[in-house]
């Protein structure tokens, strides 16, 4: 029997698909948010989005998101991520953006832009909730003392 060696370029093509598909999994595993000072920056793998504290209208709890055709993104398990489009009717052009890690859960829809809407939520329900109070704090407005 004779032993047929691979050639090393297939090996390496190989290692580096399997190196994409793993980043891939790990950007999209979850929702990466970071609060700053002026506003709330989240990102779950392609999809990234930098909201300002000014520009934030509503911050409410929803347990479902609606109905909506999606234009990217994916649903796997309780994962629902991407970019949405609202059902409303068929001339809209408004995006939804979505990040929800675990869709049994209520999500945080914010509004912000006066209409830009965007369901978010994380896998922990207790960090969503403390996320949702620090932008509730944030939009309310400084009650003056009497």
């Amino acid at each position: 029997m004779t032993d047929k060696k691979r050639h090393w370029f297939w090996n390496l093509v190989l290692v580096i698909t399997l190196v994409v598909c793993l980043s891939v999994l790990v950007m999209h595993y979850k929702n990466w948010i970071k609060v700053k000072p002026q506003g709330i920056q989240i990102v779950s793998g392609f999809y990234y989005v930098d909201i300002s504290y000014d520009e934030l209208d509503s911050v409410v709890f929803v347990a479902r998101i609606p109905p909506m055709e999606r234009l990217n993104g994916f649903s796997a398990l309780e994962k629902e991520k991407g970019i949405f489009r609202e059902f409303k009717d068929s001339s809209t052009t408004k995006k939804v953006h979505v990040f929800v890690d675990n869709i049994a859960d209520r999500k945080i829809k914010l509004v912000y832009k006066d209409s830009v809407k965007l369901y978010l939520n994380l896998k922990d329900s207790v960090r969503t909730m403390d996320l949702f109070h620090q932008l509730e704090e944030k939009i309310e407005p400084e009650e003056a003392p009497n």
